[in-house]
């Protein structure tokens, strides 16, 4: 009896540290990535956030101001529900609805009342609700669940919309929007989209990133026309892209590198299609550059490439989309400054581009011009 007991009761211990270890290694599936202008950010299932690359800020959020190659948690910081990286800061939003930023502040992007920098997490001022965040640049925008869009950070060329080109260091509200569903950020631009599928964009217009046929500097969101069945926004640096629901993508901006993907060099004002692309069911905007995810697990990239961002083996700038290599079942992309992610459905995330300060996670400071797996313990 003796020997039956202890055999029970060690199966029943091997069981529960196999539940245990079965839910620790759920714990550790990545579910988003984000890069920022040279760092990267991965959220774990878990609601934990882990960061790589360029610290100098402290955007990773560690606690220091030293670069990282491989991915190390972000500290103080869990429960977790969405990440987005901006060219020197970082942002996550908690299940509770609340807002968290770090790394670079002398805009104010951070949102805390300040200008000081921070090398962990803070909690951005008087937010609550939110349902969404954006960056990209050195400013920050935020959905609230009621439908309005709040901004802070550099505002030079009205980028927050709130009708002024003034700093500002707390949320304050974008002007004109209501029921919106989605956000994106630029260089020095932004992006909404309302529920009703309308498009709304402000901030520097110089290249036509704006999109309303014109180059003038928008303080006030104004809103596209012409564009219908719209489901996804993105900005790049100084570009914008549209997705459809029948799978085409849309582009307009600055596209000196071929980043329109519409085989020119021409900037536009206006949304123009890309060239010999369908069946995408997501974007992104890089610097120069821009990804598109296809429904059968493919990614394809156009614009520059002087340091390997479009992961086709080679360093040539590409006007026209061109497959990403040795890359399939990705679920999603983000790109950076001058580098670029995939998330593939085992939870691998794959990395290529410039890797001066380590933003590719594979341990080195060597650019890939192809995808390589970032090293997440």
């Amino acid at each position: 009896m003796h020997t039956r007991h202890s055999m029970a009761y060690g199966l029943v211990i091997s069981f529960v540290l196999c539940l245990l270890s079965g839910q620790a290694a759920f714990a550790a599936v990545i579910i988003q990535i984000s890069c920022g202008g040279f760092h990267s950010l991965a959220l774990r299932s878990d609601g934990t956030v882990w960061a790589w690359g360029l610290n100098v800020h402290g955007q990773l959020g560690d606690g220091t101001n030293s670069d990282r190659k491989t991915p190390a948690p972000v500290k103080g910081l869990d429960n977790v529900a969405a990440i987005a990286g901006g060219v020197w800061h970082s942002l996550a939003l908690k299940r509770d609805g609340t807002v968290w930023a770090w790394g670079a502040n002398w805009a104010g992007q951070l949102g805390d009342g300040t200008t000081r920098s921070r090398n962990t997490p803070i909690p951005v001022t008087d937010l609550r609700g939110i349902t969404a965040i954006a960056t990209k640049g050195q400013h920050s925008i935020v959905l609230k669940s009621d439908g309005t869009v709040w901004a802070w950070g550099r505002n030079e060329y009205g980028q927050l919309g709130d009708g002024t080109t003034t700093d500002r260091q707390t949320p304050v509200p974008t002007r004109a929007l209501k029921d919106v569903i989605s956000l994106a950020v630029g260089g020095y631009h932004s992006l909404a989209r309302t529920a009703g599928g309308t498009i709304w964009a402000w901030g520097l217009n110089k290249y036509g990133q704006v999109g309303d046929a014109s180059i003038a500097d928008r303080v006030i969101p104004v809103s596209l026309r012409g564009l219908e069945g719209i489901i996804g926004i993105n900005c790049g640096g100084d570009h914008s892209i549209a997705l459809k629901n029948n799978g085409v993508v849309l582009t307009w901006g600055f596209n000196q590198y071929g980043q329109l993907g519409d085989a020119t060099t021409d900037s536009r004002s206006t949304p123009c299609p890309v060239e010999g692309l369908k069946n995408v069911i997501a974007t992104d905007g890089g610097g120069d550059h821009t990804l598109a995810l296809k429904s059968d697990g493919t990614v394809w990239a156009w614009g520059s490439n002087n340091l390997g961002q479009l992961g086709d083996a080679t360093n040539m700038g590409r006007g026209l989309p061109t497959l990403v290599k040795n890359l399939d079942h990705v679920t999603s992309v983000s790109c950076g400054g001058q580098h670029s992610l995939a998330l593939r459905s085992d939870g691998t995330v794959w990395a290529w581009g410039l890797n001066k300060n380590g933003q590719l996670g594979d341990g080195s400071a060597s650019n890939r011009n192809a995808p390589v797996p970032v090293v997440i313990k």
